[in-house]
């Protein structure tokens, strides 16, 4: 069998985190044997999480076995969604932004035996409902619980309750038509309804504006995407929650480096 080096393209401080997470889980349990140290772990989870790499693949570059490679990533990414940010603690956050920018989106899974609920017409094709909310300036905030995707993007958000979330502290929020009837801070383009008068001007103008700043949002949805196990998800669809609030904790100690 062949072999090759490869990167991965994040921080060192990134490393250092998730394996300092795993040392504290590992003194907390006490008196197991571990093929793995901490940091080899994690260098492991991080491979799998931002280049996509397979748990077979996993498996033979470290030398483990396929079921303790698949339980170290397991046990990786819980350790991580564990600490992220709830709606409550985000939203504290983004009540200090100047304005805010809600999109969904969906991630990609295999198909599953109870199929129906997963399926989304709108794309065609199987996933989970993922809301986002990025900052004016398209960075990534906070990304909600997934939802199967057959779930409209209104209907996530309301079960989510980002809606009242983002209402609660009164930050304009920027989002598609597929928003209208949101309420609260959450604006939407002009929508022309059938047997209605055409968009005037103005209301065109409006929409276009609006148009260019939502789509600064895509950057979010493109930054939370660059990790690679998003790409197309072959774990149970109920995993999804976990992977994308791991991903979230790792991208802010990311750009908590970047930033300074």
């Amino acid at each position: 069998m062949l072999s090759y080096p490869s990167t991965i393209a994040l921080s060192s401080r990134t490393l250092s985190h998730l394996a300092d997470l795993i040392r504290a889980e590992r003194t907390r349990r006490r008196g197991r044997w571990w093929r793995l140290d901490a940091g080899r772990q994690a260098l492991l989870a991080l491979a799998h999480l931002r280049n996509g790499d397979t748990i077979t693949r996993l498996a033979s570059g470290f030398a483990v076995s396929v079921t303790t490679a698949w339980r170290y990533v397991r046990e990786a990414i819980d350790l991580l969604a564990a600490h992220a940010e709830d709606l409550n603690t985000a939203v504290r956050r983004i009540g200090q932004l100047a304005y805010a920018i809600l999109d969904g989106t969906l991630i990609p899974i295999d198909r599953v035996a109870d199929q129906r609920p997963y399926y989304s017409g709108k794309h065609k094709r199987h996933g989970v409902n993922v809301q986002v909310i990025a900052d004016c300036k398209g960075r990534l905030i906070w990304a909600s619980p997934a939802l199967p995707g057959a779930v409209h993007d209104l209907t996530a958000a309301r079960t989510n309750r980002l809606i009242d979330a983002l209402s609660s502290v009164n930050v304009m929020t920027f989002a598609d038509k597929a928003y209208q009837g949101a309420g609260g801070s959450v604006h939407t383009p002009f929508k022309r309804r059938p047997h209605r008068p055409r968009l005037s001007r103005r209301q065109k103008t409006v929409n276009r504006h609006h148009a260019k700043i939502r789509a600064i949002g895509e950057r979010a949805v493109a930054t939370l995407k660059s990790w690679k196990v998003l790409t197309k998800l072959r774990c149970c669809p109920r995993r999804a929650t976990a992977i994308v609030q791991a991903i979230l904790v790792l991208h802010h100690v990311q750009t908590s480096r970047d930033s300074r």
